[in-house]
This record gives structure tokens, sequence and C-alpha cells, in this order.
């Protein structure tokens, strides 16, 4: 293309650009001819210098261009996007989560916080904040205790506070994932998946049948982690002492792989869920006694 025809393209998209362009309420001309924002007292239109091909001449075309607040309006709508765009990642992390739907609320902000658990609650806090720093160190956690104590909640905790960040966080159980290769028949799409977690929680380990096709299912799951060199989080009612001592070899193998890589955690104190049905049969007791 000539340069005289590339001109008058530039012109003809200029002129529909003139006529295309929306005026407000309020808007006027100014002494150059020049479109003005009745509302920010900036230009909405310029003038350009186009070559015509001739030596040091140059064709003057009027052209739009956005005033102050149509630049702001743009930033806010361009801001607007990427949130909701950020919403729909973080709903589609929430989706592939394979989290249980009672954890799917869990919040610090939710957390009864007592005197069996104030340096847990810290804890997790700042495994959330230092959670970049922490990724680099493969750095996980394993809480450990007795059932109803709070291991499953703090978890879950943890993972909706990444995921709020955007951050890609699976929790699931060992129960659910050999659920899930028993129907497949394969650990290779389940593993697919999991691989794309920044943060996989594996929860209430111990739990699964422990049978030989279940012991080796778990143990390719945790090495599978364990060599992507990104961080677990577990959670179990056995003891650190027990997973230390343990004698079975298939058993011994899994423990040490954690046991290497995240930092135990215990968690003592009353069944939050004795306590809980405790008060559910005493309301009961009392709705049901005779007046």
């Amino acid at each position: 293309m000539g340069e005289n025809m590339f001109t008058g393209f530039v012109q003809a998209l200029a002129s529909r650009g003139i006529n295309s362009q929306k005026k407000n309420p309020g808007d006027y001309e100014d002494q150059d001819g020049l479109l003005v924002c009745g509302k920010c007292g900036h230009r909405k239109q310029t003038y350009v210098n186009l070559p015509t091909g001739e030596d040091s001449l140059f064709a003057r075309t009027k052209v739009a261009c956005q005033c102050l607040c149509e630049i702001a309006a743009a930033e806010e709508e361009r801001k607007a996007d990427e949130a909701r765009k950020e919403m729909d990642r973080i709903a589609s992390l929430r989706r592939m989560s394979l989290m249980d739907t009672r954890f799917s609320e869990a919040s610090f902000d939710s957390f009864v916080e007592n005197k069996y658990n104030a340096k847990i609650l810290r804890l997790a806090r700042r495994y959330v904040d230092k959670f970049d720093e922490l990724v680099e160190k493969n750095q996980g956690l394993l809480f450990w205790g007795d059932v109803g104590t709070g291991k499953s909640f703090t978890a879950a905790c943890i993972a909706n506070a990444l995921l709020e960040r955007g951050v890609p966080v699976v929790m699931t159980s060992f129960i659910k994932l050999l659920d899930i290769v028993s129907t497949t028949g394969s650990d290779a799409p389940i593993l697919g998946q999991l691989e794309h977690a920044k943060l996989l929680i594996f929860d209430d380990l111990g739990a699964e049948r422990n049978t030989q096709y279940a012991l080796e299912r778990v143990y390719n799951f945790i090495d599978s982690r364990y060599r992507s060199k990104l961080p677990m989080l577990l959670t179990t009612n056995l003891t650190v002492h027990q997973m230390m001592n343990e004698q079975d070899t298939q058993y011994r193998r899994i423990y040490d792989r954690l046991l290497e890589v995240c930092y135990p955690v215990q968690f003592a104190g009353p069944s939050f869920r004795m306590k809980t049905a405790n008060r559910r049969f005493e309301e009961m007791q009392a709705l049901m006694a005779d007046d």
C-alpha cells in the first residue's frame, strides 16, 4: 500500500471514529473545533499529522481520543472485568478442589478459638500469609490428634483462604481418591488433576482400607506429590509416635515420606463433636421435658 493510500485509509478510519463518537450533554467545541468534555474539561478529539508522501507536507487530521472521564471509566471497566475473571477462576478452583460441602464455608472468621487451639490458629494464618515462601521450601503440615479436635476444619480454613487468593488447592481424602480410582481403573487421571494444585490436602489419613491395593494407591499419591516438590497438608488420628515407630514396611515408607516434608502439629483438647452432641442432647431434653 502506497503512502498516499495508507494516509487515505487512516483518514477514513478517523472520520468514522469522529462520526460515531458519543457526545454527552454539556460537551462543546473549543476554538480549534475540537470536542471537549463538559464534565472534566479535557478534549475528546485532537489533531494528528499524517504523511502525504511529499517532502515536508502532512495532512492535518482530526481523530477521536479519550477525555479523563472516559479514561477513568475504561480503567474501572478493566478492573471490573479482571475481578469478574478472578471470581470465575476462583469458582472454577473451588469446583476442582474436591472439598466436601460441609467444609466449603470454613473460614478463620468462624474459627472458635480456645486455650487449646490459639497457637494452631496463629500457625494456620501464618501458613497462608507466608504460603509463597513455604511453597518454595516445599513445607507441608501434618495435623494429628484425637477425633473431633478441629483438624479437618482448620485444614479447610487454610484451603478456603488460599482459594480466595486464587491459589489452586485440592482438599480430598484417600477414601474418595480410592473410590475414583476403582471407578476409572487407573491412578493417572486423578494424579494429573492433583499435580495442578499448589497445595494438596489429604484428610483423615489412616481411615482408608488397609488392603495391599489401597496401601499401594496411597503410597503412589503421596510419592507423586513428594516428587513434585509441592507441599502437602494431611490430617490424621494417628500419633507421630505411631508413625515413627511403625514396623510394617508398607506403612513405614508412607509415613517416612510425610514426616520428611510435613511439620507435625498436635491438636488436643475436648472433642468439638462431642460438645456439640452433648449440647444438642441437652437442648432436646429441655424441649421434650414436661412443663
